[in-house]
């Protein structure tokens, strides 16, 4: 029996998957960054589970989530994104990924890459935590308060620290594996 963070529930395949393969994985190109910033927002509110069985239509629906082509939008695009059950019909949501992406955009210009900038809360590596559950994870650190505070200043929507913590453990700028789980020594 493999032992994973109790949140990896055993009835999702999906779930597990991404627990197994792609939560807590340093990611460094830009557009994965950008996706997860967007699908962190969206989660707000709601289960991880829940955004993650709607993530390939998001991808579909978003053009792969490229940021010049989101940023672009036109209210008639939104109102055709509003009325699609394959996403989360938020409008508030649908709109920070608009504004999300032109502000992407704008930090990529400034800093050469959006990795380079996101990275820069964490020192440019990977945080090594040592949880032992997950009742001992933080729902935000000083770094995602730092994050959280840039972004927002920079106009990105829906940033809050949590979020941005949640974020930080998605795209593997700190490892959250609990000590007993099989990914906390695979994933640095």
């Amino acid at each position: 029996m493999v032992s994973r963070c109790s949140w990896a529930k055993e009835s999702n395949a999906l779930y597990i998957e991404y627990h197994d393969e792609e939560w807590g994985v340093p990611l460094y190109d830009d557009q994965a960054l950008f996706e997860f910033l967007i699908l962190e927002g969206v989660q707000a509110g709601l289960s991880w589970e829940t955004v993650l069985n709607k993530r390939a239509h998001y991808r579909k629906v978003f053009d792969q989530f490229d940021a010049k082509k989101i940023a672009r939008y036109t209210p008639k695009k939104i109102e055709k994104l509003l009325a699609d059950p394959g996403i989360v019909r938020n409008k508030l949501k649908v709109n920070a990924a608009v504004v999300n992406a032109q502000k992407y955009l704008d930090v990529q210009q400034e800093y050469g890459s959006f990795s380079k900038y996101i990275w820069s809360f964490v020192g440019g590596k990977p945080l090594q935590n040592r949880w032992k559950t997950m009742a001992d994870v933080p729902v935000s650190t000083a770094e995602s308060d730092a994050m959280a505070k840039d972004l927002k200043k920079r106009g990105f929507k829906f940033v809050g620290t949590t979020i941005c913590y949640a974020y930080m453990q998605a795209t593997g700028m700190v490892n959250d594996h609990v000590l007993t789980c099989f990914r906390h020594k695979e994933v640095r």
